[in-house]
């Protein structure tokens, strides 16, 4: 059974307000997917902040209708097609939960995606995931920060140490020479 005008209206607002809190689109072929794939996908998303939305082709061409950001998303629009989004909190987590998908499943294929107005072939897309997420970036930072701070701590200490056998061998001469 169609869906009336106005429920098609309402899902095309819906993935305008998605796209909208998205910085990344992903466009796969999700044929051959059963529900319980899809189910498995989204959860693997979710938990890295990340979407799946499967929605007709025409639908999402007409949420993008106009909007430069997303307009490329336009040559991944054939077939059945269902659409990851992230935003840009959990890029590289998202795209890393997918990947690990892909390589579970073996199912599903990246048609390309979109991000900044930009569109992405698949190997841009892996790229993605080879980056670190930003919690990565953040324990890397601290590391160095860390670090730096323990190399100024042991120079700070070594100062009244070297000192001290300084002060120590001085004192040995004298009681050696008299």
């Amino acid at each position: 059974m169609s869906k009336s005008l106005e429920s098609k209206k309402k899902e095309v607002a819906d993935i305008k307000g998605l796209l909208a809190e998205s910085q990344l689109a992903l466009v796969i072929d999700y044929q051959g997917l059963s529900v319980a794939d899809i189910s498995d996908l989204r959860n693997r998303l979710r938990e890295q902040g990340g979407s799946c939305k499967v929605t007709k082709n025409t639908l999402m061409s007409k949420a993008i209708e106009g909007d430069a950001t997303w307009e490329p998303m336009n040559e991944f629009l054939s077939g059945s097609s269902a659409f990851i989004l992230a935003d840009a909190e959990n890029l590289g987590g998202t795209v890393k939960a997918y990947q690990a998908f892909l390589k579970d499943r073996k199912k599903s294929e990246c048609r390309g995606g979109v991000m900044e107005g930009k569109a992405l072939t698949k190997e841009e897309v892996k790229a993605l995931a080879d980056l670190p997420t930003k919690e990565e970036l953040i324990g890397q930072i601290a590391g160095s920060i860390n670090a730096i701070t323990a190399k100024i701590a042991r120079s700070i200490n070594e100062v009244p140490s070297s000192l001290a056998r300084a002060v120590d061998a001085v004192k040995s001469q004298q009681e050696e020479a008299a």
